[in-house]
């Protein structure tokens, strides 16, 4: 069991990188406020758009844009007036995936897309790191598709996971970056 553990820590810090290259800064928000959303609505608590932003370190108003996303999208509701705010339906959170975030804040492109940012790259037509890029590809949409809001709120929840960095850790860049 502690193998899974440590192999799965291991996925997870190549994954947090990867979405830094991957995904925007609207869907890395979106998803930490998923989370966190869900973290709540497991406790049969709402949670407001302020607390949100606190809690995953976004602007306000970034926040509200991308809570309107996600509520649009059906993957969070939202209450009006004094006991309002934003929530998962109990029986939503398990079956929630952090594929549906990413696709409705970045779309598909990420499962798609060049490793170089090329408009055309294909079997056909591979840029340099096309094979070595799509099974990275492949394994982070296996990932996004069979990891649910429930494991991940639960996950903070106990406190073995985290939304936000310590304030002396910044993101680990991968070895072969030069920044």
């Amino acid at each position: 069991i502690r193998e899974d553990k440590d192999e799965d820590a291991r996925h997870l810090l190549i994954l947090s990188n990867l979405s830094l290259l991957m995904f925007s800064k609207s869907c890395n928000y979106a998803i930490k406020a998923a989370i966190f959303i869900a973290k709540h609505s497991l406790e049969e608590n709402k949670v407001g758009f302020v607390d949100i932003a606190k809690e995953i370190d976004s602007p306000q108003a970034f926040t509200a844009k991308i809570l309107q996303i996600l509520v649009k999208s059906g993957i969070i509701d939202s209450v009006k007036g004094v006991n309002g705010g934003f929530y998962i339906p109990k029986k939503n959170i398990a079956t929630t995936y952090l594929v549906e975030i990413v696709d409705a804040i970045d779309g598909d492109a990420v499962f798609h897309g060049c490793g170089l940012g090329l408009l055309q790259c294909s079997e056909t037509h591979p840029c340099p790191v096309h094979d070595k890029f799509k099974s990275i590809r492949d394994e982070l949409a296996r990932m996004l598709e069979t990891t649910n809001l429930e494991e991940l709120a639960l996950g903070i929840k106990s406190g073995e996971t985290f939304l936000k960095s310590l304030w002396f850790v910044k993101p680990i860049l991968l070895k072969s970056s030069k920044f």
